[in-house]
C-alpha cells in the first residue's frame, strides 16, 4: 500500500479517541501516525525487512495497550498508539503486492519479512500493488471521513495524503518505467543504497 494510505489508516485507528477522550486524542493521533510511517523509513535500507517486524510489533501491542488501560498517561498512550500503528502497517503490507518494481506482474513472493519466523511472508494481493485503483479507493474511503472528524494539523495531513496518493496512483506505472533510468545516475558511492529492483529491472 501507498504511504499515504498507511498514514490515514494510522490516524483512523486513533480517531475514535477524539470523541471519547479528547484530552488524549492529539497524542494518540500523533503516535499512531508516526507508528504507521516509521516502518517505511527502511525504503532504501532493506525495505520491508529492516524496520518491518510484523510479529514483533504484534507481540508488543497487547502489553502496551494494557499499560494504557492501567496508566493512561500521554506517554503510555503515545507509545501504544505508535506500536499499534506500526503493527497494522506491517500486517497491511502482507495484504498488498510483492516487493518488486512492478508488483502488478505478480512475480515476487516477498511481502514482508518475519524476523521471528526467519522467513518472508508471501503477498496476499488483496490490494494488488501500491498505487493501484483499490489502494486509492481505500485511501479515499478512509481519508474523506477523517476530514470531517479531525481538525487542525491532522486534517491537513489527511488532505495532503489524499492529494499525494491521488497523484502517485495516477503516475505509479510510469514511475516504474523511469525508475531504473533515474537511479542509473546515482553516484557509485551511493549505489549500495539503491534497492536491487531499481537497478536490475
Amino acid at each position: 500500500m501507498m504511504l499515504p494510505t498507511h498514514a490515514v489508516i494510522g490516524l483512523a485507528i486513533a480517531a475514535p479517541l477524539v470523541g471519547y477522550y479528547p484530552d488524549l486524542a492529539p497524542v494518540a493521533l500523533a503516535g499512531a501516525l508516526a507508528g504507521s510511517l516509521v516502518p517505511d523509513l527502511d525504503l532504501y535500507a532493506g525495505h520491508r525487512r529492516t524496520l518491518h517486524w510484523p510479529t514483533g510489533y504484534a507481540l508488543v501491542t497487547l502489553p502496551s495497550v494494557t499499560l494504557v488501560v492501567a496508566v493512561p498517561t500521554t506517554v503510555s498512550v503515545g507509545v501504544a498508539s505508535a506500536v499499534v500503528g506500526a503493527a497494522v502497517h506491517c500486517q497491511l503490507d502482507r495484504f498488498g503486492g510483492g516487493l518488486e518494481l512492478r508488483p502488478w506482474e505478480g512475480t515476487s513472493d516477498r511481502a514482508v519479512y518475519d524476523h521471528v519466523r526467519g522467513r518472508w511472508r508471501r503477498p496476499m494481493r488483496w490490494v494488488r500493488y501500491d498505487g493501484s485503483p483499490e489502494d486509492l479507493a481505500l485511501l479515499v474511503s478512509i481519508g474523506v471521513p477523517l476530514l470531517v472528524v479531525l481538525e487542525g494539523p491532522f486534517r491537513a495531513v489527511v488532505a495532503a495524503a489524499l492529494v499525494v496518493g491521488a497523484v502517485y496512483a495516477g503516475l505509479r506505472q510510469r514511475l516504474a518505467t523511469i525508475a531504473p533510468d533515474v537511479f542509473g545516475y546515482v553516484p557509485d558511492r551511493l549505489e549500495g543504497y539503491v534497492p536491487k529492483r531499481y537497478r536490475t529491472e
